[in-house]
C-alpha cells in the first residue's frame, strides 16, 4: 500500500498591492460587508486619505464617496474601487490597510512604514 502525503500550506496570504497601497483580504471583506449591510451602491468608491490634524500631526480618513475628483487615483482590490487623492498617496505609499476585530477593539488599521511617530490609538501619525 502506497503512502500519500498531504502538504499543508502554512503561508499567510499576502495582501493585494496596487500602486504601493495594499488592502488585506480581511479589509476587503469588511468593506464589502459594510457596503451590503448599508445598501451602499456598487458604483461608490472607498475613499482613503490623509488630512492635517490628530495628536501626531496627520490623520487617516476612510469613507465612501459617490463622486471621483479630478486628482483621484483609482485603485481596485477584488472589485472594491478605492480612490486616493494625489497628496494622500504621497503619505500612503507602502501602507497596508487591514481590519482587526480582536480584544483591543475592532476597526480598520493603517500599517504605514513612512510614519515616524503615531498616537496611541493609531489614527494619527507624523512623518
Amino acid at each position: 500500500m502506497e503512502e500519500t502525503k498531504t502538504e499543508i500550506n502554512t503561508e499567510l496570504k499576502k495582501p493585494e498591492v496596487t500602486d504601493g497601497i495594499a488592502l488585506t483580504e480581511k479589509a476587503i471583506g469588511e468593506v464589502k460587508k459594510i457596503m451590503a449591510e448599508n445598501s451602499i451602491p456598487l458604483d461608490y468608491v472607498l475613499r482613503i486619505g490623509v488630512k492635517g490634524g490628530g495628536c501626531s500631526g496627520l490623520s487617516y480618513t476612510l469613507g465612501f464617496d459617490a463622486e471621483l475628483k479630478p486628482a483621484d487615483k483609482v485603485l481596485e482590490f477584488d472589485s472594491v474601487k478605492v480612490a486616493v487623492d494625489w497628496k494622500s498617496i504621497l503619505y500612503l505609499t507602502g501602507t497596508t490597510v487591514d481590519y482587526t476585530d480582536g480584544l483591543n477593539g475592532k476597526g480598520f488599521v493603517f500599517n504605514n512604514p513612512s510614519a515616524k511617530k503615531t498616537c496611541g490609538c493609531g489614527s494619527s501619525f507624523g512623518v
